[in-house]
């Protein structure tokens, strides 16, 4: 049986935080374990731009990203772990596909339309500061992971559009220039139900747009301040709480086992007072994250050994990539001569 080939892609946009901890990185780490599949996992730098113009910013981010998914276990003997710029034939592939892709597949994007949507709204012309990246960046994304022949994507509901597309992409490719020996592999989107959307300080998805996220490798104390400032009731302790709608009983789920779980539920539901229940929670959390945190900090200390690490990835990436390319450049006519 051969192994499935499952791709994930992180932008580099921002500081790694709780909520992407739980709901992407520790199960995509769990998952790359698997000797069933065949892992690829990159830094989507050139999806960056999309959405943030600090140069600082995003080479910020590119290190604080790769330090926490290499603090926190990946294994780069068995996954392939590489930056999404390095990888020159992504770019080559995205202008192949851009030519087979219909507007109006891209006037259907999510993005574009929430965006247009946004400016009429405001009384502005529809595509007002909507930049090109923006209107074709699933064409970017069907680069991604059509390059490296994916079979599984794994995404949040709000993403599953966009396997949808590279598909579709896929799909017109393979019917115009590879219609005896079909060239790309038609992905699928893998959703796990199981996965917590965890809340933020004010209620809210935990999301760095809405600005209440908290950071995943923050230093004991300062971890605690962060999750003193979670938004509860005036319930005062003695006073029964409901955990199914608390933000710090969620929280406590995602890092606990179900003995504790149940041991929280209760203390709930006996009144346990808001700081204690926090001040558990920042326990709980800092136990365990702690050695990952003591090997994230020594890892931004050593930048130049996480480039190394990027550039054996990039290496790997490109065993694939380079004849992946040189067959689709084939399939439209450009090639070399005589």
């Amino acid at each position: 049986m051969s192994k499935q080939r499952v791709l994930t892609g992180i932008t580099t946009t921002g500081t790694p935080h709780l909520g992407n901890y739980v709901g992407a990185i520790r199960p995509a780490i769990e998952a790359s374990r698997d000797t069933n599949n065949e892992s690829f996992y990159f830094l989507a730098d050139f999806h960056a731009l999309i959405k943030c113009q600090d140069p600082a910013a995003v080479h910020q981010s590119t290190t604080e990203i790769a330090a926490t998914w290499l603090a926190l276990g990946l294994d780069t003997d068995n996954a392939v772990f590489y930056r999404q710029s390095d990888i020159p034939e992504i770019p080559q592939l995205t202008w192949l596909l851009s030519c087979v892709c219909s507007k109006g597949l891209m006037n259907r994007a999510h993005a574009y339309k929430g965006a247009v949507d946004a400016n009429i709204a405001e009384g502005e012309d529809a595509d007002k500061a909507i930049t090109m990246g923006l209107f074709s960046y699933p064409v970017l994304m069907a680069a991604d992971i059509l390059m490296f022949g994916a079979h599984q994507v794994p995404v949040g509901k709000d993403q599953i559009q966009h396997v949808e597309m590279a598909r579709d992409m896929a799909q017109r490719f393979n019917h115009i220039y590879c219609k005896k020996t079909p060239l790309m592999t038609l992905p699928n989107y893998q959703v796990d139900d199981n996965v917590a959307v965890l809340q933020g300080l004010d209620g809210r998805k935990m999301s760095k747009s809405y600005g209440n996220t908290i950071p995943l490798f923050l230093p004991e104390k300062k971890l605690q301040k962060h999750i003193n400032k979670i938004k509860t009731n005036l319930l005062e302790p003695g006073e029964a709480k409901d955990p199914d709608t608390s933000t710090v009983f969620q929280l406590w789920k995602a890092f606990a086992n179900e003995q504790q779980t149940a041991e929280m539920r209760q203390a709930f539901a006996d009144g346990i007072g808001w700081g204690d229940a926090k001040k558990q929670l920042c326990a709980l959390v800092n136990e365990e994250i702690a050695e990952a945190r003591e090997r994230y900090e020594d890892l931004m200390s050593r930048p130049a050994d996480i480039e190394a690490i990027l550039q054996q990835g990039a290496e790997k990436a490109r065993a694939v990539s380079v004849p992946m390319l040189a067959e689709a450049r084939k399939a439209v006519g450009i090639y070399g001569l005589g």
